[in-house]
């Protein structure tokens, strides 16, 4: 699994033209699903986002993680995170989870986001979404599990 981790004063994701999901300062984490990820990896992901230090401590030094600062943790799926670029000029998504398992593994991941964090909120899987941030710092970070 891989998220796309994004420190944000505030962020949210519309579907339609209406708001599905949105928090004020936290993180905002695009999730891709690759085959062969598992319930295990999408836990480790998790321990990551929640743990990494990208805000700021009183020396103004990245020391402080989402769990530190309470802040939002608003997850969005995009498979396109996962495509291979290395050849041509059109992504390959044959890394790419099939949609079901996809569909599955980014749901456990919210669930159990949900259970360790108080402020969650999602996008929705599979959905043509929109979404608006203001990136703090600017501060963006690849994380795999």
């Amino acid at each position: 699994m891989i998220a796309l981790i994004q420190r944000v004063s505030q962020a949210r994701v519309a579907v339609a033209g209406d708001t599905v999901g949105a928090i004020g300062r936290g993180i905002l984490a695009l999730v891709g699903v690759e085959r062969g990820d598992t319930d295990a990896r999408a836990q480790r992901l998790l321990e990551r986002v929640l743990g990494y230090r990208v805000f700021p401590d009183v020396e103004g030094r990245m020391n402080l993680s989402l769990r530190d600062v309470g802040g939002g943790l608003l997850l969005v799926s995009q498979f396109t995170l996962v495509a291979d670029t290395t050849k041509g000029m059109r992504p390959s998504f044959s890394s790419a989870a099939p949609p079901d398992e996809g569909r599955r593994l980014f749901e456990h991941l919210v669930v159990l986001a949900r259970a360790a964090h108080p402020d969650v909120a999602t996008g929705r899987y599979g959905a043509d979404m929109q979404v608006a941030l203001v990136n703090d710092g600017p501060v963006t970070f690849w994380l795999t599990a």
